[in-house]
């Protein structure tokens, strides 16, 4: 019988697993490179631990990127939940995907590599992007704050001017401008 609690184990096991990706993120974006040793130094972890849950370097790049697009996607209910839609907009843009851009600046490489291996990234990616940005979309036309006939792709690639953003300067900054000015453009 189960009381619905997980083994010790299995919750160090999730816990080592997220300490990986945290440093590994952190190294992908400060230097571009995974070092499995390096990574489970700073992860407190074996390097067979690192190799048990990413068996390989581009296992472990694909991971990063893939928690850093979940995250960036799930945080839009929640964002949602606690500000109004043309905030929860603004936010989610300037804390959340703008973030993201940077990291993924850092990423770039590395992806471009563990990809070349491996196939293209995984479209699920591209797919839950644009699912956040219908997301907020369509609760800010249900607060009538943006025009009904805009496409959330449209939008999308309006954000994609992130990426041209530099990580060392005053990204924070350019970021909230370059979404003040999608956003009079969305506006009604």
């Amino acid at each position: 019988m189960t009381t619905g609690s997980v083994s010790p184990r299995r919750a160090d096991t999730r816990r080592n697993h997220e300490r990986i990706l945290v440093v590994a993120a952190d190294s992908l974006t400060r230097t571009g490179e995974v070092s499995f040793n390096a990574i489970a130094k700073q992860a407190e972890v074996g390097v067979g631990t690192v190799y048990r849950h990413f068996p390989t370097p581009e296992a472990l790049i694909l991971a990063v990127y893939q928690r850093e697009v979940r995250h960036i996607v799930d945080i839009v209910p929640v964002l949602l939940g606690k500000h109004d839609p043309d905030e929860a907009f603004r936010v989610w843009v300037t804390d959340h995907l703008a973030h993201y851009m940077m990291t993924k600046k850092g990423l770039a490489d590395a992806l471009r590599r563990a990809t070349a291996s491996r196939g293209e990234l995984p479209a699920n990616a591209y797919e839950a992007m644009v699912g956040a940005v219908s997301t907020l979309l369509e609760a800010n036309v249900a607060a009538g704050t943006v025009r009904r006939d805009l496409d959330p792709l449209v939008v999308l690639r309006g954000l994609a001017g992130l990426l041209l953003l530099d990580p060392t300067g005053n990204w924070r900054g350019e970021a909230a401008s370059l979404a003040d000015l999608l956003w009079h453009g969305m506006a009604r």
